[in-house]
């Protein structure tokens, strides 16, 4: 059976017997079901009933009612209410707006509003630069998706994406302080989507693109990114290959190898796949190979989609060709970023020794962990619940805290091989080992240092600043 979790807690509201070792069956129960107990709380006491809340966590929602089930079986109790901790989380979103300045009397209102803020207004429409001092449009991003591609659900639409960019914009405020606000688009049309941004850019200081399928997704950035004088970035793509650089800087420093002579197989060569393989050859990666359904990509492959022929024609030196099971064997470095359950702890074996694994397929990796571990030296996965988390939250909220200090109108290269740097080097030597490469998501130091290195680096993109944030006098 799968790890119990927090995304699946669950909160059973019991009525029991007043009796010694009622409390004592509640937990007996849940623990015979599998269920990982995490509270019970005694709601209502009486002389003859006692009233709890028992809270534990499961591994889905079948595991759930089988917990319940195991509680109504104690003698004398009565189940009134399981509530799922997750549901209740996101009652009423995530988000609210709140303003920054008091509103408590006239005078107040003629300077937030009308009529003071007319001299504002007039003071944009004379000197537009002056927007990114008197408005939000300095500290905000606008999360943009089509709801194509969400985390491994798929094409699920643009109200069923809603919750996760909520929690997109929620991670933005929490760790970077920027205010970002989802904006889920009911078309999957390119031309549509493209025009829909550009016309509400004004609003923002930046885009982020969120799980919106591939290929689709690179001629969207491409476009607005040719067109709009603010950076966008595709958090899908580039956060993910800015993680995985700094998780692999460490991973290899923990083994001794260097990521020009070690040998990588990328599994997955959609977005995330293309991007981390681009920033890993921009850093001076010299031997990966992409692996798809089909297997290994190779230049002698025919008809091929042009994001996909650029992997072939940039990648895989020795023209290799096989499934990722034969490809694998005698490699460094696996970096999965496609489905699960494609390998075995016997496939891991088949790499070099000192091997890295970075499974990061969600909910389910494409290797077992624990089975990985047995061969492996380092292994990371995208989930919480096991070592070396690999998650963007560690890159975006503190990058466009930078892009945003920056003012620069685009991303360059240079700006996410700093941030992956400065990601790796969160982790003190002294703290560096095969369990821990990567910082943790709740490392206060990770985005001010991320923020810090984006900034140093845009100064040296002169070319892609934007005007200075100090406002004109009007008049």
């Amino acid at each position: 059976m799968a790890t119990p979790s927090p995304g699946y807690s669950i909160t059973v509201r019991v009525e029991v017997p007043a009796a010694s070792n009622s409390t004592a069956a509640l937990t007996t129960a849940v623990a015979s079901a599998g269920g990982a107990l995490t509270a019970l709380d005694v709601a209502e006491s009486r002389t003859d009933r006692l009233v709890v809340d028992v809270t534990c966590d499961t591994t889905d929602e079948r595991h759930a009612a089988l917990i319940t089930a195991a509680i109504a079986a104690i003698p004398g109790a009565d189940v009134r209410k399981v509530s799922d901790q997750t549901f209740l989380l996101h009652l009423g979103g995530k988000l609210e707006v709140n303003p920054k300045v008091p509103l408590k009397h006239r005078d107040d209102l003629s300077r937030a509003y009308t009529p003071g803020v007319a001299r504002i207004c007039l003071a944009i429409a004379e000197h537009p630069d002056d927007a990114r001092r008197l408005t939000i449009k300095r500290n905000t991003v606008a999360v943009v998706t089509d709801g194509s591609a969400v985390l491994g659900l798929g094409n699920i639409g643009p109200l069923a994406a809603l919750p996760v960019m909520e929690g997109k914009a929620a991670l933005f405020k929490q760790f970077g302080g920027v205010d970002a606000w989802p904006v889920c688009l009911d078309t999957q049309d390119p031309d549509a989507i493209v025009e829909i941004v550009r016309a509400m850019a004004p609003v923002y200081g930046g885009i982020n693109l969120e799980d919106i399928s591939a290929p689709r997704c690179f001629e969207i950035e491409a476009r607005l990114r040719g067109m709009l004088d603010i950076p966008v970035f595709h958090d899908d793509q580039h956060g993910t290959a800015i993680v995985v650089l700094a998780a692999l800087t460490n991973a290899l420093r923990v083994v001794g190898k260097s990521l020009d002579d070690v040998r990588i197989v990328v599994s997955g060569v959609g977005a995330a796949g293309h991007a981390i393989i681009r920033l890993l050859l921009a850093q001076g990666a010299r031997d990966i190979v992409g692996c798809g359904r089909e297997g290994a990509v190779h230049s002698g492959a025919k008809g091929m989609e042009p994001f996909r022929q650029w992997i072939a024609d940039h990648t895989n030196p020795r023209h290799e060709t096989g499934s990722l099971r034969e490809v694998l064997a005698g490699a460094d470095v696996f970096i999965g970023v496609s489905a699960p359950d494609l390998l075995t702890g016997d496939d891991i074996a088949t790499m070099a020794p000192g091997a890295v694994v970075f499974a990061m397929a969600n909910p389910v990796p494409e290797v077992d962990p624990i089975a990985a571990s047995v061969h492996a030296a380092v292994v990371a996965t995208g989930r919480s619940d096991h070592p070396n988390q690999i998650n963007n939250v560690l890159v975006f909220p503190g990058f466009f805290r930078g892009l945003l200090d920056a003012g620069v109108t685009d991303v360059a290269d240079a700006m996410m091989v700093a941030a992956a740097s400065a990601i790796a080097d969160c982790v003190e030597p002294e703290e560096l080992n095969a369990s821990y490469v990567v910082p943790s998501v709740f490392d206060p130091h990770v985005a001010p240092a991320v923020a810090a290195a984006v900034r140093e680096a845009a100064a040296t993109v002169t070319s892609g600043r934007m005007p200075s944030d100090g406002a004109r006098s009007p008049g």
